[in-house]
């Protein structure tokens, strides 16, 4: 059996920041090399809502080809400054200590990076305008669920429900480790 492949460098030092900062929620490695895989395939901009300390945006700049560029807001200044040591020699991505809606103005994305986080924030309403045609929504940190309407400690998710049917989007649940869910919807 082989070991793991290795961190790509920026995913590294985003780590060596995280610990630095004693931040511990960050993006798993799975869904990580998931965002990497997808942001390969994309050109413009891409988003993310909720850098942290910039692991996800991490994951996501490992990924990028050519010229496309990542900006990520956080609300939390202290984490969002972390997050900016990371890129601050990189033009192709730009961290902004700030709320997720002031992004609004910069789409359309090519790709958007969410946590499932509180649904009012991430409801398929508030972001569908800010995905291009053929644009991808990545929405990580949900427990796999089997049965179907999809149910999490007890109650219908309706986050997952929302985006898993909704006609703007073509939706999957995919599992990145037995744990571990997210959703990847592309725009119609």
């Amino acid at each position: 059996m082989s070991a793991p492949p290795e961190l790509p460098d920026v995913v590294s030092r985003a780590f060596a920041v995280s610990r630095k900062a004693g931040y511990a929620s960050f993006c798993r490695n799975e869904t990580g090399r998931l965002l990497a895989t997808l942001a390969a395939t994309r050109g413009g901009t891409m988003a993310e809502f909720g850098t942290g300390c910039g692991v996800g945006t991490a994951w996501l700049r490992s990924g990028v080809r050519g010229d496309a560029r990542i900006i990520t807001a956080e609300l939390d200044a202290k984490l969002a400054d972390a997050a900016a040591e990371i890129f601050e020699d990189d033009p192709q991505v730009e961290v902004l200590s700030a709320d997720w809606s002031t992004l609004l103005d910069k789409g359309p994305f090519s790709l958007l990076f969410l946590d499932s986080g509180e649904p009012t924030e991430v409801s398929v309403d508030s972001v569908a305008d800010l995905v291009e045609a053929g644009g991808i929504v990545v929405l990580d940190d949900f427990t796999p669920c089997e049965i179907w309407p999809p149910i999490t400690y007890g109650r219908v998710d309706t986050l997952r429900e929302q985006w898993l049917t909704d006609e703007r989007f073509t939706a999957v649940e995919v599992m990145v480790a037995p744990d571990a869910s997210a959703i990847v919807a592309t725009k119609r």
